[in-house]
């Protein structure tokens, strides 16, 4: 009996053992893929697919746009108006900033991936350089976003481990890592992609990222000399700025003349309620989640909205026709974005009168506005009546106008104010506005510049990188924008995860916090 049972025992461990050995060889792993060609492509898809993770899809619009002084939030959520309108952090674990620092360090590691296991694939050596080029930007975007937000990150540029526990980098040393990617990238994608292939990261996306991360250094004349790829040199001839402004933030008018980087966003037709991959990893949605976050109510919940200033700022010139900025209506709606008021003017299918949203007149010019400003243009009121989950309309990241204005700040910051005019000159026609009036200083054409990027860029997540640049972040904003009564330096970045801080010794919290 004895010797029975030890016999019984042997073969149960040795059946356990064997068992435990056993791979399913049709589960994807480190030893079954980067074999072919196929697998290298699927590996910079799946970076790709990183954009509709709910921090990329949805939060960082609230880090870029709702923070800054252009908006603020009407949120039922207490901790989200505290936090992002008038600086007030107490949750150093806040689900609003921490899904983003996720999602950038999924996104590079999934570059990562690529960039360690694809130079070993036989495959098209054209092919493996394009794809490896577009790991290369991808990673330098993601420490981009990192730097510019966070400012002191780790750098990580391997396949991460679960016992690594790397150190902090500082913000410029992160850049720095940006630079070499999007040089590196600059080097390997291709100018322009046939229709199959839309809205894959180019050669002037790579260039164009380059330039702003220059900018953020404010090495103005290493920025001036990646715009010019794009402005006046080999690139210039891929771009040009469409004639109808609101073709940027359509689902009708995806990657046209003006997108130089474009997140592609497809409407998703099945249950998927959000972009969230808890629970649900293999079934991400393709689309974007922010439009009910901004859509007036009852369409959605109005978490973001527009500051009346931003109104103004297009209110203080006319078209050379005597008309008014078309730019205003494309990016804002309130009650005069038809400019017969509120009877006429559309929200959803119905007029903004009848929606009984608040109208005043109170203008400090004198021209009737509203307290209620929404956010326009990630909105899907084009197209249909109502918002939902999946958004499909693309986000133009990066656009033309973008850089032509970042290259005439750029060619001014250098003393060259003579030759950014016409960069400027181009965006204004566009808006049907006359030329800047010759003779502006250094100093006066920056101011220019200022406003010039309020009028295009509203609303797009481009503010705070902005302010940031120019040294304007601070309490100066308070006029506008009562959040900043509470600004300290300290908010210059955000606060490291403690997620991380508790299980890295090696990592420090930003200043301040």
């Amino acid at each position: 009996m004895k010797n029975a049972l030890i016999i019984v025992s042997i073969l149960f461990l040795c059946s356990c053992k064997k068992d435990l050995e056993i791979k399913n060889p049709n589960t994807p792993s480190i030893d079954n893929f980067w074999k072919s060609g196929t697998d290298a492509q699927n590996g910079v898809n799946a970076i790709y697919s990183t954009f509709h993770r709910v921090g990329l899809a949805r939060n960082q619009f609230f880090i870029t746009i709702v923070r800054s002084d252009e908006a603020f939030s009407t949120s039922p959520n207490a901790v989200l108006i505290n936090n992002f309108d008038v600086f007030n952090v107490t949750d150093y674990n806040l689900w609003e900033t921490t899904t983003v620092w996720q999602d950038c360090y999924i996104g590079i590691n999934r570059c990562n991936q690529v960039l360690d296991n694809v130079p070993g694939i036989d495959m098209d050596a054209a092919a493996k350089a394009k794809l490896i080029a577009e790991a290369k930007f991808f990673r330098g975007y993601f420490y981009y976003y990192l730097a510019t937000y966070w400012g002191n990150v780790p750098v990580m540029l391997k396949t991460y481990l679960a016992t690594d526990k790397p150190s902090t980098v500082q913000q410029p040393d992160v850049y720095a890592q940006c630079i070499k990617d999007f040089t590196e990238a600059s080097q390997g994608l291709p100018a322009s992609y046939t229709a199959a292939d839309k809205g894959r990261a180019t050669q002037g996306a790579a260039y164009g990222m380059l330039g702003k991360t220059y900018m953020q250094l404010r090495k103005y004349d290493l920025a001036a000399t990646a715009f010019a790829w794009l402005t006046t040199g080999p690139g210039a001839s891929n771009y040009s700025l469409v004639s109808n402004y609101r073709d940027n933030f359509t689902k009708a008018a995806e990657n046209n003349s003006e997108s130089v980087f474009e997140i592609q966003n497809l409407t998703n037709l099945s249950d998927n309620h959000d972009d969230d991959a808890s629970g649900n990893p293999d079934n991400l949605n393709v689309g974007s989640s922010i439009p009910p976050f901004f859509a007036p109510r009852p369409i959605g919940f109005t978490d973001g909205q527009a500051r009346r200033w931003c109104v103004w700022e297009f209110l203080k010139e006319k078209t050379t026709s005597g008309g008014r900025d078309p730019r205003l209506a494309a990016s804002f709606l309130y009650d005069s974005t038809d400019e017969r008021g509120p009877n006429f003017t559309l929200v959803y299918g119905q007029t903004f009168a009848s929606r009984n949203y608040t109208v005043t007149s109170d203008d400090p010019i004198g021209v009737a506005t509203t307290h209620t400003v929404y956010l326009r243009k990630f909105l899907n009121d084009a197209s249909q009546n109502a918002e939902d989950f999946h958004s499909g309309n693309n986000y133009r990241y990066l656009r033309y106008a973008d850089v032509l204005l970042l290259y005439a700040e750029a060619l001014n910051a250098q003393g060259k104010t003579t030759d950014a005019y016409a960069f400027v000159n181009q965006v204004r026609h566009r808006a049907g506005l006359a030329d800047l009036p010759s003779g502006l200083s250094q100093s006066q054409f920056l101011d220019q510049l200022k406003h010039e990027r309020v009028t295009e860029l509203s609303g797009e997540g481009h503010r705070w990188e902005d302010l940031a640049r120019w040294n304007d972040l601070g309490t100066g904003l308070a006029s506008r924008d009562a959040g900043f009564a509470h600004y300290t330096s300290r908010y210059l970045f955000l606060n490291i995860p403690q997620y991380d801080l508790d299980v890295n010794p090696n990592l420090k919290q930003n200043p301040g916090w």
